[in-house]
């Protein structure tokens, strides 16, 4: 990103009349629990909510970019989590880990909007970016002897990128989160609302599909 999520969510709550800091007056905030800045949150210290933005920009842009694999779409949707997330932050009640409950909006508001798309006949490119990093399962670090072996790599990467967006929304959103946001099982169930089974029957199915769509490029 050329300008971070968290400048950006501020401006785009500022447009919703709320008036969010961009960086924190109080440096105490950095260390203080989530928990923490929930309440602070609520009790209307918005630098508070730009320090949760600021800890978890990351992993939701990285969710959203994944799941949605639309670049021009993915900065765009991970602003609105934190909207979402800061115009709905009271009705977070704690049954769960306030990164579960991100996660949840982020994947519901994503399938909402690839939902919106498909009505419209939008069809996701598959040349997208290369991300070098964090693909599923890849090797440790694409460490390899030479630029030649290296620039295998790189196209191996990418490839493993395209085929896990061909995959079908519910397989590829599971996959996303155990595989890539390393998420537990549990949390998994909590945040697509699927019984635990049916989270570990969708992983496994998912990344058999996965494996056989990348057979051709690894004979």
């Amino acid at each position: 990103m050329t300008q971070t999520l968290a400048v950006r969510q501020v401006t785009a709550l500022r447009s919703r009349n709320a008036t969010l800091m961009d960086e924190p007056t109080d440096p105490s905030l950095q260390s203080r629990t989530d928990e923490a800045l929930i309440e602070l949150s609520r009790d209307g210290r918005e630098e508070a909510f730009a320090v949760l933005v600021q800890r978890y920009q990351n992993r939701v842009f990285s969710l959203v970019h994944r799941v949605l694999h639309i670049p021009a779409e993915t900065e765009d949707m991970a602003q609105d989590v934190f909207v979402t997330v800061y115009r709905t932050l009271e009705q977070f009640r704690g049954d769960c880990s306030f990164s579960t409950w991100v996660y949840r909006i982020a994947v519901n508001l994503c399938k909402n909007r690839l939902k919106y798309l498909q009505r419209r006949n939008f069809h996701r490119a598959q040349d997208i970016e290369e991300t070098s990093e964090n693909a599923i399962q890849s090797p440790q670090p694409m460490a390899f002897a030479n630029p030649e072996q290296q620039l295998l790599g790189r196209e191996l990467e990418r490839l493993l990128q395209q085929e896990l967006s061909a995959l079908e929304e519910d397989f590829r959103i599971v996959l996303v989160l155990r595989d890539l946001e390393h998420l537990s099982y549990e949390e998994i169930a909590d945040i697509t609302d699927l019984a635990l089974g049916t989270v570990k029957s969708r992983i496994h199915r998912a990344r058999s599909m996965l494996k056989s769509r990348m057979e051709p490029y690894l004979r």
